[in-house]
């Protein structure tokens, strides 16, 4: 793939854990360590979408570059596509990956894994998923999972996305990972549309999509990163990361 561009968004305000992304996880804020996997899966220009000065600041200190949007945006999706305006004017990026701000342990080969599904000029967006191995993750609503058809080898076609354990009876379970490709008509076409009856009710924007008829395709792979939300994640992800640098 060429003419990828990786955007990061990033707010300050978190119900669970306010100031996140500058949270110091072995001796760098978290967004730092989110730009520095964006920056080793080597696909494409990096920038962080933001509405903070201090998360400006704490990014360009460590050499990346940082995009200030409004503070008013409902959705991370939003962000970005305010950010892509002022990075790419010249709309030369056709493919935009939205990574999340608190995905610290993210594998950067993930994101290229992700980009490989848009080889499929049918799919519209593409992400990620893991297995669910640990019982407790099966019933808790933190832990999104996505429900969906086998198209190829480790590879889904979305149908669903939801809090609830999904679907029913015996099989495996998916762990939605926030990471998206977004082809850009679709990501122009998905942020002009309204929020849909079920992304409401699951608080999961992607299921706008899914309702407007776009097609999501999943990569498995074989680990979700840690999504630091709470207290107890940022402890996680500092004994994770406290050996390396």
């Amino acid at each position: 793939m060429t003419d990828v561009l990786v955007l990061i968004p990033a707010r300050m305000a978190s119900t669970r854990l306010p100031g996140k992304p500058l949270a110091d996880i072995a001796g760098a804020p978290m967004i730092v360590r989110v730009l520095r996997r964006a920056e080793a899966a080597a696909v494409g220009p990096v920038a962080v979408a933001t509405d903070s000065p201090e998360i400006e600041r704490a990014v360009q200190k460590a050499g990346g570059r940082a995009v200030m949007t409004r503070a008013d945006h409902a959705s991370g999706s939003d962000r970005i596509f305010e950010a892509l305006g002022k990075v790419d004017p010249g709309r030369r990026a056709a493919i935009i990956v939205n990574v999340q701000g608190d995905l610290p342990t993210l594998e950067p080969s993930n994101v290229a894994t992700a980009l490989a599904l848009l080889a499929d000029g049918a799919v519209d967006i593409a992400t990620l998923a893991a297995e669910i191995t640990y019982a407790e993750e099966r019933d808790d609503p933190s832990v999104v999972k996505v429900v969906g058809t086998p198209v190829g080898p480790s590879r889904l076609r979305a149908l669903y996305f939801t809090r609830s354990r999904a679907p029913y009876c015996d099989g495996p379970l998916y762990h939605h990972i926030g990471l998206y490709a977004f082809r850009r008509a679709a990501l122009e076409r998905f942020v002009k549309l309204p929020p849909s009856p079920l992304e409401k009710q699951e608080k999961l924007e992607q299921l706008r999509a899914l309702e407007a008829g776009m097609r999501i395709d999943v990569a498995i792979v074989d680990a979700a990163p840690l999504g630091v939300d709470t207290p107890e994640d940022l402890a996680r992800a500092r004994a994770m990361l406290s050996d390396r640098s």
